[in-house]
């Protein structure tokens, strides 16, 4: 019998990718509002209520009020939006991370997907502490850039208009009182002793994100090289195949430049490890739009439902 599936918000840039994916899929049959129907909140609830899996691809408050309306307890809810990744209850739907994460996430009825930022960086921080490379009060500080794509419908037509002001030609950096949405889960999923330093940039092409973290080689425990955690990276991840470590000192061969929108289209991530005996860097390179967003939520449904975790998927 086919899952019945209902994309709450499939307007917005996250809940039309993870239509499109969900169209070519077998065995799905999705619920669909008439555009006069998707705001109205009894219809929304029918639809919330009669679904198998429920995608909330919404702003915080509505995604709130969304859960709100769920009676049924057999709903399984698959939320992209901030507002549940740090509640209790909610599984983070990062299964890469530990078996204990995707245990959670096949057994759960309430899914969180991680933030697009959030993602690199948790990527990194995470099995850092899980495996004493770095101790929980390192005072961690990250950089990252992004496509115009992350910043939503409306951010989308400034970019894309054909007369638009010339800042947008540059890198934009911003979140510059240090209170970007992200550092909540980034400091709780972690288990970070303090929330980092977050300098995030978007800039002018569509989609694709690099996160850059880098450390102090004598503030790390034990005598940590780049080849060293290259090795335990490599370790870590490597039963994963959405996550490739990529070989060390790989950048090389493309003459030491990083660019942001490589990823582009796909849906896993890459991870470099670089420096020297005295500052080591680790890079998450992906797309926010697939493994940051649609890519990690329609995966997320996959380990829900059994099949395949790279169904539907760029992998």
């Amino acid at each position: 019998m086919a899952k019945k599936v209902f994309i709450d918000g499939k307007a917005g840039t996250t809940g039309l990718r993870i239509y499109e994916r969900l169209e070519q899929f077998e065995g799905i049959e999705l619920i669909s509002l008439d555009d006069e129907k998707r705001k109205d909140r009894e219809c929304r609830k029918e639809a919330l209520n009669s679904a198998d899996i429920a995608f909330l691809c919404l702003p915080d408050d509505a995604a709130r009020e969304s859960v709100s309306l769920v009676e049924n307890d057999n709903v399984k809810i698959i939320d992209t939006s901030t507002a549940h990744r740090t509640e209790a209850g909610w599984a983070y739907g990062y299964p890469e991370l530990s078996a204990s994460h995707r245990d959670a996430i096949k057994n759960g009825n309430r899914i969180a997907v991680p933030g697009c930022y959030a993602t690199g960086f948790i990527t990194v921080i995470y099995p850092m502490i899980k495996g004493g490379l770095i101790e929980a009060d390192y005072p961690v500080s990250a950089f990252a850039i992004s496509g115009y794509s992350g910043a939503g419908k409306k951010a989308i037509a400034v970019y894309e208009a054909d007369e638009r002001d010339k800042e947008y030609d540059a890198p934009r950096e911003y979140a510059l009182t240090q209170n970007h949405k992200h550092l909540k889960e980034m400091q709780a999923i972690t288990g970070l002793a303090r929330k980092p330093l977050f300098t995030p940039m978007v800039c002018d092409y569509y989609s694709g994100m690099i996160v850059t973290i880098p450390f102090y080689a004598d503030m790390m425990c034990g005598t940590q090289t780049p080849e060293s955690v290259h090795a335990y990276f490599a370790e870590y991840f490597k039963n994963e195949e959405f996550i490739k470590v990529m070989p060390f000192g790989s950048e090389a061969e493309i003459n030491g430049f990083l660019a942001g929108n490589a990823c582009s289209g796909w849906d896993g991530m890459e991870i470099y490890v670089t420096g020297n005996e005295e500052r080591i860097l680790l890079i998450a390179r992906y797309d926010n739009l697939g493994k940051g967003a649609s890519g990690a939520a329609i995966q997320c449904m996959n380990i829900i439902l059994g099949t395949d975790e790279k169904t539907g998927l760029n992998v």
